[in-house]
Formats: C-alpha cells, structure tokens, sequence
C-alpha cells in the first residue's frame, strides 16, 4: 500500500488540474471587463479553495506576495487538508491579469507541485532568464553569452541560418538594447506584453509556436515556474537573479539565498519531480481560451508530470452555474 505521506505525484496530478481549472473558470467572466484586480482577486479565491481540499500538508512558495502583502496565497501559507505529502507549492492564479482585462492572447492559471524544499524560494525581484526547448546538448547556450552569441550557438546547434532562429521577449524599455543585438543577427523576436511562464513553455513546444528561445528579464518567481514547465516538457533555462537596491537584496538572504551571483540551472531551480498544470484563461498559442457558449462553459488544461515527462491536454466543459 503506498505511504499516503509521499509525493504521490500520480495520484495528486488530477487534482492539481482541477485548482488550475477552477482558478481559471472563476475569472472567466471577467475577461476584457478592464479589471485586473477583480480578475486577480477571483482565481486568487477559487485557487485556494480548490487547494484547500487536497489531502497534501502543503507550504506556498512561490505566490502572491509576502504574507503583508497578500491577504492569500502568499508565500509561507499553509495549504491542503493536512492530511497527506509535504510538498511546495508554486502558483500564479492569473498570468497576464492585464492580458485578461483586454482580453489579449495568453493569459493562463499555472500551479506547480514538488516534494517540501525541492522549489527554490525565489525572492519577488527580477530575474535574468535564457530558455531554449528540449534536443539540444546542456549549455548549448549560456548566461554568460552575449545575446548575439546565443542565436549563433543556437543556430549552429539546430543545423540552420540565424535568420531562421525566433526568439520571444518581453517588450519593455529595458530590452531595447537586448533586442536590437538580436536584431542584428537577423533572427526573428516575438515580443510579448505580459507573460512570461507562457512565453518559456513556448520554447518547448517550437513546432507548434515558432519560438526556439526565450531572453530578457522577468519576475524570479516566474523564472520558477517556468523551470517546472521545462522540467516536465523537456529543454533548459538559466537564471539569475538581478537586484536593484538593498531592499532586493535582504529578500534573496530572508529567502535563504546566500550567493547573490548564482546562476541557476533548471535542474537547481526545480530539484526533484514536479507535476504543472496550467489552464488558459484567453486565447493562445499554448492553450484554447475560456469559450461560453450555449450555456455551457469550456477550459483546456495542460497537465505534465516530470517522473514520466508526459504531458496531458484535456477538455473540461460543464454546464454555465
């Protein structure tokens, strides 16, 4: 009989499902409303609930915030019934809350399970990140490239021409000089508004999306998140964390992080098995949108486990409550 106290990564994987479902069924009629903080607050709601009823003794890690500045879900809360495995939860109710609130591509709920200590306590600042998809040999590609250096390294690696390489970047001030290096290789950019889980998972999945590498910087705890994605799917991702004042710094050393310099692997990000689940709450290049029609409403949801690296779509429709 198996011991209800391991991470029974088989067994908890349907559920892990249903909290990314409900989350993204609870902002569902505020999509294109213009409210992020409603559309937040909703799948924040419907998550924890949903999580709430799962037999795991569990710890959030990766959440909404510091416990002052998160009324739920914020890092250190406990979640599930008690009554099962310790595991670490990292979670981002809504990803894209603006992508929601205009009703623009690729907003998605995503959760990400692992054994107690296993998920790196990444502090809410910036982290630098370089992802490619799965197939090609460890370090093909490094932090310590230039971006130009990247593409070619990636080019050579696939066996084609740079100007055949796309990568996906988010579009803020901070990157013009990353893109326009990028540019100047004659590879293809993909920018982005918001979203960058989503835009990683992308890489993983380059014939189906086009996207062979992601760049740029981002939020560290989606840089954990993403890291789960690409442990289940396949691929690599670097990241480091990036501090502007003090105030980042002391975060990192309250996280328990003493090398502020580190350059993380996927593998150290993300140290044992994980199972990802995240469902789209708008259309997108990964997952169909949240479609209400007839009185009936219908999500997709991907669902991965690493143990195994499979990787499970499903249709849930239900009728409109």
């Amino acid at each position: 009989m198996a011991d209800v106290t391991e991470f029974q990564d088989r067994l908890l994987s349907l559920g892990l499902a249903r909290v990314s479902e409900a989350a993204a069924l609870a902002s569902a009629k505020l999509i294109g409303r213009g409210d992020e903080k409603a559309a937040d607050q909703a799948a924040v709601n419907a998550m924890r609930d949903q999580l709430n009823l799962l037999d795991i003794s569990g710890v959030v890690v990766i959440g909404e915030g510091e416990r002052d500045e998160a009324p739920m879900l914020y890092i250190g809360e406990k979640v599930g019934t008690g009554n099962g495995p310790a595991v670490d939860i990292a979670l981002d109710p809504l990803e894209g809350t603006t992508l929601t609130a205009k009703d623009m591509p690729n907003a998605l709920t995503v959760i990400a399970m692992a054994p107690r200590g296993t998920l790196l306590h990444a502090p809410d600042v910036y982290m630098e990140k370089l992802a490619i998809g799965p197939g090609y040999v460890p370090h093909t590609v490094t932090l310590d490239m230039p971006p130009a250096a990247r593409v070619r390294a990636l080019a050579r690696a696939k066996g084609v021409a740079a100007d055949e390489i796309t990568v996906c970047i988010l579009e803020r001030d901070r990157h013009e000089a990353l893109i326009a290096e990028v540019r100047s290789t004659g590879a293809a950019i993909r920018l982005i508004t918001d979203g960058d889980v989503a835009g990683v998972i992308h890489c993983a999945e380059s014939e189906i999306t086009g996207i062979d590498m992601y760049m740029g910087s981002g939020g560290a705890p989606e840089g954990v998140l993403a890291a789960s994605a690409l442990k289940c799917m396949g691929g690599q991702i670097y990241g480091k964390l990036l501090f502007r004042n003090d105030d980042e710094k002391d975060r990192a050393y309250k996280a328990g992080i003493t090398d502020l310099n580190r350059i993380y692997t996927r593998d150290e990000m993300v140290t044992a098995d994980v199972i990802f689940a995240a469902t789209g709450v708008t259309q997108g290049s990964i997952l169909q949108g949240i479609k209400i029609e007839g009185g009936w409403v219908t999500t997709e949801t991907i669902l991965m486990r690493s143990k195994t690296g499979s990787v499970r779509r499903m249709i849930y429709k239900s009728p409109m409550k």
